[in-house]
């Protein structure tokens, strides 16, 4: 079946990106920390790639033992690259005449390499699909941005908006936390700890919603789950001096030691797939250091990465965005109604 349209759609899945050896990751954060939606201070255009130069070089070497413990290089390309292709096969099995291909923000394939693809496709209109459940001008932002710069074309091009409140991306979380829950003795005691990739508070004093957004996510798969577990909200990766969300995961951590819990289950609930924050961050150094402290069993949600629920959501969010909801299950483009924010649980 194809679209009555008749028009072939292109899909840009935005990520951050990630080194793909040792030998990248230097490289991979001077792109990161060159980015003006990033580091942007008075005269930056003037000092913004020294400074980058150094702190690309100095958290290089804080991070390779992160990067070696998961096999030298971050796994999020092969993630993301498969989700572009269970989404371009939904697309199509949906009727839409659709061409996926990845852009990362700062390592390959960057956002060229993903416009020569579109242009090589022939593709008539374009959605972008940022990867990112909750915006933040620091990932979005920046994605979207980049993409301004960059594509010179007067073909349509849609924008699929932040997704966190979308009821199939919840229900996504909801299996992959019933999951791992499954794995604990006794699943209702286990609590369970939603860990998201911290931001610089100025970031959030300067009008940013991620942390808001961030925190109605958790209460919206609280509520959806309707477990009864006790649960709490932590940030982690941070970087630099300056003052960050908190608390961090660590010092979390730490505080249900204090407390004597001796069942985790930590949700990365920021990402959509497993890369090195997840998989070397979490579910290494957090689970030594759990274990080290007394905590009995920690658990980590995995990613979404090509789950057929999340691919389900994506889809739908690309059929409404181009105007043909009709294609799709009424499921797929259910959303919640943005909720009270409720009392009981910490």
């Amino acid at each position: 079946m194809t679209v009555t349209r008749g028009r072939r759609v292109g899909v840009i899945l935005f990520q951050l990106g990630g080194p793909d050896s040792l030998e990248a990751i230097e490289p991979f954060l001077f792109n990161l920390f060159c980015d003006p939606d990033i580091i942007d201070f008075p005269f930056a255009r003037l000092g913004r790639r020294p400074l980058a130069k150094l702190i690309s070089s100095t958290r290089a070497r804080k991070v390779q033992h992160h990067y070696s413990v998961i096999g030298g290089g971050s796994p999020i390309r092969r993630f993301t690259e498969q989700q572009a292709r269970a989404l371009q096969l939904k697309l199509n099995d949906l009727g839409v005449d659709a061409r996926c291909f990845v852009a990362m923000r700062y390592w390959h394939p960057f956002t060229q390499e993903a416009i020569s693809h579109l242009r090589w496709a022939e593709c008539d209109e374009v959605v972008l699909l940022p990867l990112y459940p909750q915006y933040s001008r620091t990932t979005t932002g920046s994605s979207l941005n980049e993409w301004k710069r960059l594509f010179k074309d007067d073909r349509p091009v849609h924008t699929v908006e932040p997704f966190y409140r979308h009821g199939q991306y919840l229900d996504a979380l909801v299996e992959k936390i019933d999951e791992t829950l499954a794995r604990f003795p006794h699943p209702d005691q286990a609590q369970i700890v939603f860990s998201a990739h911290s931001v610089p508070v100025a970031v959030i004093e300067g009008g940013d919603p991620y942390q808001r957004q961030i925190a109605e996510t958790t209460e919206l798969v609280m509520k959806r789950g309707g477990w009864c577990n006790r649960f709490r909200l932590c940030y982690q990766s941070k970087v630099g001096a300056s003052k960050w969300l908190q608390p961090s995961l660590r010092n979390t951590v730490k505080e249900l030691a204090a407390e004597s819990v001796k069942e985790v289950c930590v949700v990365p609930v920021s990402f959509v797939s497993d890369h090195v924050e997840t998989l070397a961050e979490i579910d290494h150094e957090a689970r030594h250091q759990a274990e080290s402290l007394g905590i009995k069993q920690f658990e980590m949600t995995p990613g979404l990465n090509d789950s057929p629920k999340f691919i389900g959501a994506l889809a739908g969010m690309v059929l409404a965005t181009i105007g043909t909801p009709e294609l799709a299950d009424e499921r797929l483009l259910a959303a919640d109604p943005i909720p009270t924010l409720y009392e009981g649980r910490t």
